[in-house]
C-alpha cells in the first residue's frame, strides 16, 4: 500500500527519524504532537491554551490527508500533571464532544521540553463519506 506521510519540518522529526503524520490506505496515525511553533512553546503554563493549539496542529495534518477531526477514532494524552484534567477535557471537548473517539489521558513524569504540559497522539480511519 502506498504511505503518504506529512512533515512539519521539525528538527526532532529528521533527528529522530520520523514524520508528523502517515496515512497508509483508510487509515492515519499522527505522532504525538505538542504545542511548540517555530522552537517555542505555545501556551506557556495552560494545559487548555496547548490542548487546544495542538488539536488544530492535528486538525491540519489530517485536512492534509484527506481527512478531518470527525475520522477520528482515538486520542492519546500524556499529560504531565493529572489534576489539570479537566482544563484538558474542556479543550478536547470543545473538538470531538460529537466525534467521541476512545481516548486515554495519563500522567509522564516529563516532555520533551519541561514547559510542555501535555502530548496528544490521534488515530484515524476515512470512511467512504458522501460529501
Amino acid at each position: 500500500m502506498k504511505r503518504e506521510k506529512i512533515f512539519t519540518g521539525s528538527p526532532w522529526e529528521s533527528t529522530v527519524g520520523y514524520c508528523r503524520a502517515i496515512k497508509i490506505g483508510d487509515k492515519i496515525e499522527i505522532a504525538g504532537t505538542t504545542a511548540m511553533k517555530d522552537g517555542k512553546v505555545v501556551g506557556v503554563g495552560s494545559p487548555y491554551d496547548q490542548t487546544k493549539f495542538i488539536i488544530e496542529r492535528i486538525k491540519e495534518a489530517l485536512a492534509e490527508l484527506g481527512a478531518d477531526l470527525s475520522d477520528v477514532v482515538r486520542t492519546r494524552m500524556f499529560v504531565t500533571d493529572i489534576s489539570k484534567w479537566e482544563e484538558i477535557g474542556q479543550a478536547h471537548g470543545e473538538f470531538f464532544q460529537a466525534v467521541q473517539p476512545v481516548s486515554t489521558m495519563v500522567e509522564v513524569k516529563s516532555l520533551i521540553h519541561p514547559q510542555l504540559l501535555i502530548e496528544i497522539e490521534a488515530e484515524a480511519i476515512i470512511d467512504n463519506k458522501i460529501c
